[in-house]
């Protein structure tokens, strides 16, 4: 992994050059001055680079911190609660104020802003999710710059994506952005002597050089959230892009192909969108099973077949997302069941031509699960 503040032997104009979707999340400290608070210069700045890539026909959607932040700050609370409800209140008082904030910094620009609060089930349900989806490029055909956060007011535990880091990669996955720009407050990612990587080819090795428990003063992510996001959006084909937020015209001259942060370089495959749900987003509700040779067939692109599943793990319907493991309890594929768990149970081990009989129907599926339902771990 190379490491370096000014130069790298990748050429970052070239990766960049077809970027005609961006997805930028800034943190809630890139965007607040030394008090703490949220600062109009900053938000102001922000919005011209933003309004400044919308002027270049880029696409943006933002993901941005900072409501509960300012709820707190409204609401003349001490700290940040440690009470759900209170977090949850602060959050509900801080949105408007945030948007209001964005608002004015984009009328400037004949730019307006709409804001869309998500929870977890927003990208696990497929309904749901290609109707963010389509809420999303409907606002930006309006000239309107989409602005997604958590729904804090009413997620908990259950539903929660917990920062917005992960939000941002969905966001990036939901709508096959060509780029996702993380913004914080330093630098990029630093490697063990405090120099910035300029270039990461494998996240997991590059996570072992930060403090994934490390937390920003005022967010709730840190350096290891912002790895993990930038691994799901690599493994869909995309590169991810980690700078200072606070750093003048940076997302302008990240765009340009300009030596600073980190640039995390993208799986030489670009999954589809449907496989991006599949394999990236959806929650799987059960684990099969399978033996050897079916974990071959599925490595190789091929379907599932009942009569290699030789466990079934869990409870789920027809149509849900499901993990399929080998016997060593090594993650094969994931994929849209054909079945439920009480089906499957039926015919496992058996071969498609046994299924009427044993399911009492007259009608079935040959494959468990068909090889376009299907996202084979690389």
């Amino acid at each position: 992994m190379e490491t370096s503040h000014t130069t790298s032997t990748v050429d970052r104009k070239a990766i960049l050059k077809g970027v005609r979707s961006v997805v930028v999340k800034i943190g809630t400290n890139a965007l607040s001055g030394a008090d703490g608070h949220l600062d109009n210069q900053l938000i102001g700045h922000f919005a011209e680079q933003v309004a400044g890539l919308v002027a270049r026909g880029i696409q943006v959607t933002m993901v941005s911190s900072g409501a509960i932040g300012a709820g707190i700050t409204e609401l003349g609370l001490p700290g940040r609660p440690k009470e759900l409800p209170l977090l949850q209140a602060s959050a509900s008082v801080g949105q408007s104020i945030l948007m209001r904030l964005f608002a004015a910094a984009f009328k400037p620009h004949g730019m307006h802003v709409g804001q869309i609060l998500i929870t977890r089930g927003d990208f696990e349900h497929r309904g749901r999710y290609l109707n963010l989806r389509n809420c999303i490029q409907a606002l930006q055909k309006c000239k309107a710059i989409p602005i997604v956060n958590e729904n804090d007011s009413v997620a908990v535990a259950e539903i929660k994506f917990g920062d917005n880091d992960l939000i941002a990669a969905q966001v990036t996955n939901l709508l096959r952005a060509d780029l996702l720009i993380l913004l914080t407050v330093v630098d990029g990612l630093l490697d063990a002597s405090g120099q910035t990587i300029a270039v990461v080819q494998d996240v997991e090795d590059a996570s072992g050089n930060v403090d994934s428990k490390k937390k920003s003063s005022h967010g709730t992510g840190g350096m290891g959230s912002k790895l993990f996001a930038a691994g799901t959006v690599k493994t869909a084909g995309e590169p991810v892009m980690i700078a200072n937020g606070k750093r003048p015209n940076v997302i302008r001259d990240l765009l340009d192909g300009v030596e600073t942060g980190t640039l995390i370089l993208p799986a030489s495959r670009k999954l589809s969108s449907r496989s991006r749900w599949i394999g990236l987003t959806a929650r799987t509700l059960g684990t099969l099973i399978v033996d050897d040779g079916a974990a071959k067939a599925l490595r190789a692109n091929k379907s599932l077949l009942a009569s290699g599943i030789v466990e079934i793990k869990g409870e789920f319907e027809a149509g849900d997302a499901v993990l399929i493991m080998d016997k060593n309890g090594v993650t094969v594929a994931r994929g849209l069941t054909n079945y439920t768990h009480v089906e499957i149970t039926k015919i496992r081990g058996h071969k498609s031509g046994e299924f009427a009989q044993l399911l009492d129907m007259e009608t079935y599926y040959d494959e468990v699960i068909h090889r376009d339902d299907l996202v084979v771990e690389t």
